[in-house]
């Protein structure tokens, strides 16, 4: 069936009062974005609503576009017709034709928007259900649990009718609360709390720590390929990798083994802050669980944010593996996540790591280190990348 529009549905954005407008064209410019590739297409939006016009192109790939916008919590492929009674009929029937399975219950509901419009709508769902149950042998009628529901949007610029109502990501628009750097290794948790983060409204830039040659250059691709796939939902999405081997190699010779996971984690907070200072960024995120490993107890991440002073966001913080690996599952990082190749935070993991630090003795061991100098060159050396979803990623500068 040719569809004439997608009808979104908002959710949470209809209780931001005032600043309601902002998030909506926040929401209009990230859908431009992202179906850019189908010019004919146009964004209409109205007071709790928006439109997109198909013009001619098919439904469908543009709603596989949709299924990967935040801020969306519905949408529906969606019939216009005009305020005529019989067209509405017609309509209605056509887009329930298309509904597959074919449900054996339906119910109509009828939304008169424009109330110039003279039939009410429940005379309205009488009318349209009478009209299908005449044209659909064996269908019934349940109000209260119906497979399918018609809505029909009386409007005066025409009536919208739609039959299915196909999930979207929810959340906030992309862009509507700061930025934070992702703290981005090669395993399963990181992508998904920057995934979760970003469906917060926030965009993220990525921060891996790369120990070369203790990690491999494989191990440096697996990370940009999980970027790639992050980049699906925001466009693009800046990397910065930062050189870290000697701080590793320094950690190494000066600090006790059980207490180095606890000071390696302190050195990535420093630098991640100071490329977040230096790309205007308002806080951190990580890909830490509560009790998961040594390095995210309580004490742990007490004695880790000692050392920085900006917001350290945690999405997973309450969530189990199975839960992280569902959603890496859906979000599309689990089958890169799981490729064999080491990153910096397992390549070094001690025997027996210590699991309640606390900041006294972690500042105690790291006079041993000449920190400030360290994370300055860390910093001053990291290159930054542009990944976007397609494999023309370019190298943009180091800083």
């Amino acid at each position: 069936m040719n569809y004439d529009s997608i009808l979104l549905r908002f959710g949470e954005l209809t209780l931001k009062g005032v600043n309601r407008g902002q998030f909506e064209d926040k929401l209009k410019k990230n859908i431009k974005r992202i179906l850019r590739q189908f010019p004919e297409i146009k964004i209409h939006k109205t007071y709790g609503r928006m439109y997109v016009q198909l013009n001619g192109t098919p439904y469908e790939p543009v709603l596989n576009q949709l299924k990967k916008v935040f801020g969306i919590v519905s949408f529906s492929p969606t019939k216009r017709v005009e305020q005529d009674v019989t067209e509405i009929q017609k309509g209605s029937l056509d887009v329930f034709l298309d509904v597959s399975p074919r449900p054996t219950t339906f119910k109509v509901s009828v939304r008169r928007a424009d109330k110039r419009f003279p039939i009410p709508s429940q005379e309205m769902n009488h009318i349209v259900g009478g009209y299908i149950l005449k044209n659909c042998k064996g269908l019934k009628v349940d109000v209260h649990h119906p497979d399918a529901v018609i809505y029909i949007e009386i409007r005066d610029e025409g009536v919208y009718i739609s039959c299915q109502s196909i999930p979207g990501l929810g959340g906030l628009p992309l862009g509507t609360s700061g930025k934070a750097m992702l703290m981005l290794s090669g395993g399963i948790d990181s992508p998904v709390a920057g995934w979760l983060t970003m469906k917060r409204g926030v965009p993220i830039e990525g921060v891996h720590f790369h120990s070369y040659p203790f990690t491999s250059e494989r191990a440096k691709q697996k990370v940009i390929d999980l970027s790639r796939v992050l980049s699906q939902y925001s466009g693009e999405m800046k990397l910065h990798i930062v050189p870290f081997t000697e701080i590793q190699t320094q950690i190494r010779q000066h600090v006790p083994d059980d207490l180095s996971i606890t000071i390696m984690r302190r050195m990535m907070m420093r630098i991640t802050q100071g490329l977040a200072n230096q790309r205007k960024a308002l806080a951190i995120s990580t890909g830490e669980s509560l009790g998961q490993v040594a390095s995210q107890t309580l004490e742990s991440m007490n004695t880790i944010n000692k050392v920085v002073d900006i917001p350290v966001l945690r999405p997973l913080i309450a969530m189990d593996k199975q839960e992280i690996i569902k959603l890496a599952r859906q979000i599309g990082t689990y089958e890169t996540s799981i490729l064999p190749y080491e990153d910096c935070c397992t390549i070094f993991m001690p025997k027996s790591p210590r699991t309640r630090p606390n900041p006294q003795v972690a500042e105690r061991f790291e006079k041993r280190l000449d920190v400030d100098l360290l994370v300055e060159k860390a910093v001053a050396d990291t290159e930054m990348m542009v990944i976007k979803p397609k494999s023309d990623e370019k190298e943009m500068s180091f800083f």
